[in-house]
């Protein structure tokens, strides 16, 4: 039997969230871009399978108006639907989740309006984590000395510059392509990255988070924030300085007013 899982869509949080379970903690945080009058895009979701596998995802939708929040919460939906599934054994989820991630595929296509969503995912079984991501919000490791253990490159054409070394990160989050995202659950042609097995060491912290947390601070930012200090305190500064730098931009500083979701764990 499951843990529990905690589903956030449409949120409007003011403060992140604290959940306690035995495989480890997770900060969760969901808000609608400042001055948004329409539907958060976003969407986060944690489902805890047992004492030692859980299941973290974060989703951005995209198409504008409704049709970006339906697609996210399709996803994540389903996704959470094959996931549980997983209650019948102890093993690998690899199959529920690539499983759930073509089912909502295909619903999201099957809205008929364009509707699509990016998806960021983190399979937990004990010590070991294993990411899937499909799109521009991405996942991040960081040690607590500040060792960058995992970072997915964002599926973009600015994403790909980025990885190939073409084009630097402090470049990359001004350059005015950034917000083209070249693959998303919601089209025919969607692929799945799927990295390796890591070990996470119990001093690490894992990040998933949308465009509205990476569109502002760059990686080596995100990871110098959550490296260290209790998790509570580690989720306020991530939120704080995210809203100051959508609230106060600067010349030489990325400023993008957004949807922003993010989940932060340790094990």
């Amino acid at each position: 039997m499951s843990l529990g899982s905690r589903i956030w869509l449409d949120s409007d949080l003011d403060s992140a969230e604290i959940s306690e379970w035995p495989i480890g903690q997770v900060a969760s945080f969901s808000r609608r871009c400042p001055g948004k009058a329409s539907a958060n895009e976003d969407g986060a979701l944690i489902v805890a399978l047992d004492e030692s596998r859980a299941v973290l995802a974060v989703a951005d939708g995209c198409g504008g108006m409704n049709a970006g929040a339906d697609a996210s919460k399709i996803t994540l939906e389903t996704l959470k639907q094959y996931v549980l599934r997983g209650r019948t054994h102890t093993g690998s989820l690899r199959v529920e989740i690539l499983d759930g991630i073509e089912a909502a595929n295909s619903k999201v296509l099957k809205l008929g309006v364009g509707a699509a969503t990016t998806l960021a995912i983190v399979e937990i079984h004990a010590d070991k984590v294993r990411p899937y991501h499909i799109g521009d919000s991405q996942i991040v490791m960081v040690g607590q000395r500040g060792k960058v253990k995992l970072a997915t490159p964002a599926h973009s054409p600015v994403g790909y510059a980025v990885e190939a070394g073409v084009l630097s990160e402090s470049d990359a989050m001004v350059h005015e392509d950034r917000h083209i995202v070249s693959n998303v659950v919601g089209i025919r042609d969607c692929h799945i990255e799927v990295g390796m097995r890591l070990k996470m060491a119990k001093r690490d912290t894992l990040v998933l988070a949308t465009d509205g947390i990476f569109d502002n601070l760059q990686v080596d930012e995100v990871c110098g924030i959550v490296r260290k200090g209790p998790l509570a305190d580690v989720a306020g500064r991530l939120i704080t300085e995210t809203n100051r730098r959508v609230e106060s931009p600067t010349g030489d500083s990325p400023s993008k007013p957004d949807d922003a979701t993010f989940l932060v764990f340790r094990r």
